[in-house]
């Protein structure tokens, strides 16, 4: 869906890059590989404490395993200490160097591999024996998804056969080789070799091959999913294997291998999705069925990743370093188990890690993927960035910035010497002459009360004949903006601001979004307008674009206007508003809202009559402590008349906007599409309506709204059944997206579903979209009032897919932000009781919208805490499913008492810290215990 209209940091770590003059050794490399291949034998071990015995024992266990190479660094700040690292090895193999330590002493380790070389043939046919690679098969230390180290020990960074290259197979590996291994050893490979791009090109030319992004399951990170071509189901991908390699995010290429190379089903995991559940992969995950392939007996499944395009996940992760003792390296285990386990070589990490790892069993780092051999379930990385305590707000909010590629450094001199440099800045006379004056008109902003980028002001003036002169007007960030400067360039890069909880990532300096673009009252600003003559019904006469000046004559927030609707008669005293100009009394601003508001509902009304359909989901929002920015409360924010007064007049510039631009380009307009709903789904979401006794009629966008609102009761929780159903039918939904129209051939692909219109684009936010500004530009050459527009189409499609990506990006931040001060605000308020209601069921969970604070939360039935629960059962009906939870009686001699749990169930529940930092759960109360 697509709202319209919505409500700092050093510099950002870089990987160091290996100059032109370094070079590898190959035969120190070959023979380094050698020994570390065979480090896990009792024989090499017996030769390194030989070894590290007559190096002297007066240094540590951590200086004995690395000898100078490390302990040289150990004082050396962390990033002269990466630095360091970097020049002194290949960053792209992380291979030793020949470089000596200070005196022309060689490292221990590079006298340890020279003296293991000397023993030659000796030692050949026994490495050839003893190097047989333990299995993962039995071991579960390091988790669900991947095996602990100690199961893969060859894998270390400073061992990396392979690199997985940044455009997946750029450098494609053979295609046949099925085992790695040196020197006679041998080892299994985990994941397929990548196609060859020639193969690939071939194989999407004749339709053997699909292209998509991969979408991973953050819930059951096993199952991954990329859409089909033809947009009406998902293809399912089963394990890591079928992934191969490929992260969240990315733009992989898929083969999908005919039926008779199948082989028989696999078991059902435990815990089956049968309905309505909070995550549509894993409803889609039930109905697919989970099988191997016969063809080489690699049990990879009959859907996988043969091709990575391009790698829109960032791979950086953050998460926990873990010390193991005798490796190299230490293991690095991401918060996000979709990314794997990275092995990061010890110099990396702190200088005392070795000596104290408990000391950063709660810290933060922040790694970066370098590469991914095809023959490991470990990636290889590089520590980027310590961020600090786990658990603490700061931390936590840089380590997402930094996952989700938010650049939220500083803006450089040259992008701060795109601005006006003689401060005031006043408007020049010329330009002045060349806009359409319209500061003496009652113009004013309305915004939520905490904004300072105030990007669109409203006007609304009555007409002789009856009708109005109704104005959008939107600030002029294209004059600010020139196309092809430094501002230009980091202004595209960044794409959007990024709104967090506690602060704004601006996509242009805060001189731009504050003071010289944000339409403050009383000043004069510079804008693009859209000026209509509409009636009272909301019927449009006659349309008007161009290039403005105007003078806010107040900034009302959403309040100030929401308490005009709903007092239409009342007298407003100056103290109950904010500052206004003298000029325009109270009560004509007071009077502008209200004929905005009326006009409004007409054009509001008229839209869901002609098919358009909104899915309202909760929101939360808090109240921060001033100076600490800790959370003091949060509530469930209210969308109202007022918010609704805005939107629809949004909604209305950008729809006139996009059909101005597409009639003056039709082959480079930048429009945004939204895609009709996977048919697969919709259907299936029927059938489980219509089995739950709910008539909602899926056909349009337009019947669809109007089930919504129409078949849910009017009751007290009439607005949380609704929030539920609406859940359930936001998963089959596609995203919308920007797009260049001379991409797609068929008018019928620009369809907007939801708003249910021809053409529709993004004009109205040009301070935090860059879209926006590529469509002012759009908008002020086809109106004669611009430059020349020099981009072609292809840049304009390159850039619409960089928003789509970006955007993406920004809505899950401020989505993480939210979870993120949420979890806090448990740990210092809870536990906090609520009441539920069920929202889907699984065989031995289901999931809860807590009406209290809007937020989702799977409570499971086999959980430690859960005290009374005896027993549990799951049983289906159609696509229903229940669960009859089995309460132990509270007094001797009393029955148990039995509680049944279904789509819609009210049910108490308490939400609870966990021991994990930013970690809470949700427990289901018995059904007779009070708040």
């Amino acid at each position: 869906m697509d709202p319209p209209h919505q409500s700092k940091g050093g510099n950002r770590p870089r990987d160091g890059k290996r100059g032109p003059s370094q070079s590898t050794v190959p035969h120190q490399k070959d023979a380094y590989a050698r020994l570390l291949s065979q480090h896990h034998s009792s024989k090499f071990r017996s030769y390194l404490d030989q070894y590290v015995q007559q190096q002297g024992e007066e240094r540590g266990p951590c200086e004995q395993r690395q000898g100078l190479a490390y302990s040289e660094k150990q004082d050396i700040p962390q990033r002269k200490r990466d630095q360091a690292f970097i020049e002194c090895s290949d960053s792209s193999d992380f291979s030793p160097s020949p470089m000596k330590g200070k005196g022309g002493e060689e490292s221990s380790l590079s006298l340890y591999m020279d003296k293991l070389n000397s023993r030659g043939a000796q030692e050949k046919k026994k490495s050839k024996k003893k190097n047989v690679p333990k299995t993962n098969a039995d071991n579960k230390r390091g988790g669900p998804m991947y095996p602990d180290f100690d199961a893969d020990m060859s894998t270390s960074p400073l061992n990396k056969s392979k690199n997985m290259q940044p455009q997946g197979a750029s450098t494609p590996s053979d295609k046949g080789k099925k085992t790695r291994g040196s020197q006679g050893g041998s080892k299994k490979q985990v994941f397929e070799a990548y196609m060859t791009t020639e193969d690939v090109s071939h194989g999407l030319k004749r339709g053997e091959l699909i292209q998509g992004s991969i979408r991973i399951n953050p819930k059951k990170y096993h199952e991954a999913f990329i859409a089909a071509p033809d947009g009406k189901r998902d293809i399912f991908l089963d394990g890591t294997a079928a992934r191969n390699r490929a992260l969240n995010g990315d733009v992989v290429v898929v083969q999908v291998l005919p039926q008779e190379q199948w082989k028989t089903k696999r078991p059902p995991s435990p815990d089956v999705i049968v309905e309505a559940e909070t995550e549509a992969e894993e409803q889609l995950a039930k109905r697919v069925e989970n099988i191997s392939l016969n063809a080489t007996g690699t049990g990879i499944s009959p859907q996988q990743v043969v091709y990575i395009v391009e790698q829109k996940h960032s791979r950086a992760a953050t998460g926990f370093l873990k010390f193991l003792p005798d490796k190299p390296f230490a293991m690095f285990s991401p918060v996000d188990h979709r990314v794997p386990r990275v092995n990061v070589p010890l110099p990396d990490c702190p200088h005392d890690f070795c000596s104290r790892p408990g000391d950063y069993a709660n810290i933060l780092f922040i790694v970066r993927i370098t590469s991914w051999p095809d023959d490991s379930n470990f990636a290889e990385g590089r520590l980027a960035k310590t961020l600090g305590q786990a658990g603490e707000i700061e931390p936590e909010t840089e380590g997402i910035l930094i996952e989700y590629d938010v650049d939220f450094s500083e803006f450089s001199v040259e992008v701060l010497g795109c601005l006006p440099q003689k401060l005031p800045w006043t408007i020049p006379p010329e330009e002045l002459g060349n806009r359409r004056d319209l500061r003496k008109e009652c113009i004013f902003t309305i915004d939520p009360a905490t904004a300072r980028d105030l990007d669109d002001a409203l006007s609304c003036k009555p007409l002789p004949d009856g009708n109005f002169e109704l104005g959008v007007h939107i600030a002029d960030v294209s004059y600010f903006v020139e196309e092809g400067n430094a501002l230009d360039f980091i202004a595209s890069r960044r794409a959007t601001s990024v709104y967090m909880v506690q602060k704004v990532i601006p996509m242009l300096p805060r001189l731009l979004c504050e003071e010289l673009c944000s339409l403050n009252p009383l000043t004069d600003r510079l804008t693009f307008s859209v000026i209509w003559k509409i009636t009272p019904e909301g019927k449009i006469l006659s349309e008007w674009f161009g290039r403005s000046v105007i003078r806010s004559c107040v900034k009302l927030s959403y309040d100030h206007a929401q308490s005009m609707i709903e007092s239409p008669d009342k007298l407003f005293q100056a103290d109950e508003l904010p500052p206004c100009a003298a000029e325009h009394p109270m009560d004509e601003i007071h009077q502008a809202v209200l004929n905005l508001h009326a006009i409004a509902k007409r054009l509001r009304a008229q839209r869901f009559q002609g098919g358009a359909l909104r899915l309202d989901q909760l929101k939360l929002s808090f109240t921060l402590d001033r100076e600490t920015s800790m959370p003091q409360g949060c509530y469930v924010y209210q969308y109202r008349d007022s918010n609704k007064l805005v939107e629809e007049f949004m909604l209305l510039a950008n729809m006139a906007t996009a059909h101005q631009i597409y009639r003056s380009f039709p082959n480079k307009a930048l429009l945004r599409r939204h895609p009709p709903p996977q048919t697969k789904m919709v259907d299936d979401l029927q059938e489980f309506c219509d089995q739950m006794g709910l008539h909602i009629d899926f056909s349009t966008a337009g019947t669809l709204h109007k089930s919504l609102n129409e078949t849910l009761g009017d009751d007290e929780y009439t607005s949380a059944r609704k929030e539920v159903l609406t859940h359930m039918c936001s998963r089959p939904m596609q995203m919308a997206m920007y797009f260049c129209t001379g991409v797609l051939k068929e008018e019928l692909l620009f369809r907007h579903y939801a708003l249910n219109v021809p053409f529709y684009t993004h004009f109205t936010s040009p301070i935090r979209r860059y879209a926006d500004v590529i469509v002012h530009r759009l908008l002020a050459a086809s109106l004669g009032c611009g430059t020349h527009l020099e981009l072609k189409g292809e840049e304009v499609q390159k850039q619409a897919s960089h928003c789509n990506d970006k955007k993406t990006a920004s809505k899950r931040v401020q989505e993480l932000s939210s979870e993120l001060f949420f979890s806090v605000f448990v740990k210092e308020s809870g536990p906090l009781d609520s009441e539920a209601m069920v929202m889907g069921i699984l065989d031995q969970a289901f999931d809860v919208l807590v009406l209290r604070y809007g937020v989702q939360k799977r409570i499971y039935c086999k959980v430690s805490g859960l005290h009374g629960l005896e027993t549990f059962h799951f049983h289906k009906v159609g696509k229903r499913g229940e669960l009859t939870l089995v309460w132990a009686a509270e007094e001797p001699g009393k029955p148990s008492v039995r509680q049944e749990i279904s789509i819609f169930s009210l049910v108490d529940v308490q939400l609870r810290a966990d021991g994990a930092p930013m970690k809470y759960s949700a427990v289901i109360k018995r059904p007779n215990e009070t708040a």
